[in-house]
């Protein structure tokens, strides 16, 4: 929902109507009026250079994550423009995280849980 590109780390919202300006319970990430939860943007700084190391865009950082979790996994992620399909399909040259980074990560993000 764009809060992995880095798209709203400016505290930036999505405008009214959108999904993420009344986020449902199962869609974290979001506060109500659309803010990005200001605990994620945190998780996410915290793992951002592991996400874009080796010249990865925070988005190609987040598909290299979740190939390295799972062989089985197969994201769909979503785009609106030619240059979000570029750097969606630019993630394939990186491929998955690699194990150390895969936990590194997830270290990270247990130190930083709510």
């Amino acid at each position: 929902m764009g809060l992995l590109t880095g798209k709203y780390a400016d505290g930036s919202a999505p405008g009214a109507g959108d999904i993420r300006s009344a986020p449902p319970e199962w869609l974290p990430g979001f506060s109500r009026g659309g803010a990005p939860d200001k605990a994620w943007l945190e998780r996410l700084d915290a793992v951002r250079e592991i996400l874009t190391s080796g010249g990865r865009t925070l988005a190609q950082g987040a598909l290299g994550w979740l190939w390295a979790r799972s062989p089985r996994t197969v994201p769909i992620p979503g785009f609106r423009t030619v240059a979000q399909v570029e750097q969606n399909a630019g993630a394939l040259a990186y491929g998955p995280l690699t194990d150390g980074q895969l936990r590194e990560v997830a270290e990270i993000l247990a130190r930083t849980k709510d």
